[in-house]
């Protein structure tokens, strides 16, 4: 960790899973030097190493206030902002350091004692694993993933989407879960279509992938295809389920009835594939009435 005290070694600075960035309408990544940090930064020991450049290191550094406030520190330099808000704003490589930053910072805040004997764990390999401090333990941790299946369902030309009540207002989107022990993607499409929406699904196939830092999932992309259209939510997790068409997508739309997933995510990649793979619109056609972040 000799790079820690460098001149060209920057900081991400991540406060509360919040990270710093930039106001004005095409916000950045604000990367401070160590002294900016140092004075609001915990122990020295606990910045991560994030990687290096040709040019530098970079390190995610968790800040903490005494009375939970925004730190004072850095209110020249930018505001902190939740990345799930301010992601569709960033560019892409803005985008992956802080999301990089911010899940790494949520995993050492929640494994600071061994999950083995109880005793304090201390940080090494520059951040990557935390170490039980226990001789008679020696235990060794490393951060995790959590895989999760999010899929599109369609049949006959048209796709399933749902809402939960506490997403925002007309928010819907494809159906997703958490793959549990034991089980292979596919299957968890399969069991989450059935649980979520009463459907049976056949050929599954795999989309795509993204890191999905809220906190720490990746998520698995699929499509699938419904045996038949009719929906029985099973474990009340949607308060609500619908097929549409691409006529009747577009329209609830543009008309505002529906809001979509935002940008970054790869739900909105999956409604984008299905709704251009009809071949007659793409979805920069859309008259999308304009949201704020």
């Amino acid at each position: 960790m000799e790079r820690l005290d460098a001149p060209d070694s920057l900081f991400v600075p991540v406060w509360q899973s919040r990270v710093l960035v930039s106001e004005g309408a095409e916000p950045r990544a604000v990367l401070l030097p160590f002294e900016r940090v140092r004075r609001v930064a915990k122990q020295n020991e606990e910045c991560i190493f994030l990687g290096q450049s040709a040019e530098r290191c970079y390190f995610a550094v968790n800040i903490e206030t005494p009375d939970g406030s925004p730190p004072e520190d850095f209110a020249n330099s930018g505001r902190f902002r939740d990345l799930r808000a301010v992601g569709p704003l960033l560019s892409q490589d803005d985008g992956a350091l802080l999301a990089y930053a911010k899940t790494i910072v949520y995993w050492h805040g929640r494994n600071r004692f061994c999950g083995v004997c109880g005793s304090p764990n201390k940080i090494a390999e520059g951040g990557h694993q935390r170490a039980c401090s226990n001789p008679d333990c020696g235990a060794v941790h490393f951060p995790r993933t959590d895989p999760a299946i999010i899929m599109l369902v369609s049949s006959a030309g048209k796709c399933l989407l749902g809402r939960q009540a506490i997403w925002p207002e007309r928010m819907y989107s494809v159906l997703a879960g958490f793959v549990e022990p034991g089980e292979s993607a596919e299957a968890a499409v399969m069991r989450e279509a059935f649980e979520e929406a009463g459907v049976r699904v056949k050929n599954i196939n795999y989309h795509s992938s993204q890191p999905w830092p809220f906190p720490c999932s990746l998520m698995l992309g699929f499509t699938a295809e419904a045996e038949e259209e009719l929906v029985c939510p099973a474990d009340g997790e949607l308060e609500n389920l619908r097929w549409f068409s691409r006529e009747d997508f577009r329209q609830a739309v543009e008309g505002g009835e529906i809001r979509l997933p935002s940008r970054i995510s790869i739900a909105y990649q999956l409604i984008r594939g299905w709704f251009e793979s009809g071949g007659s619109l793409s979805f920069d056609d859309l008259a999308v009435p304009v949201r704020t972040v």
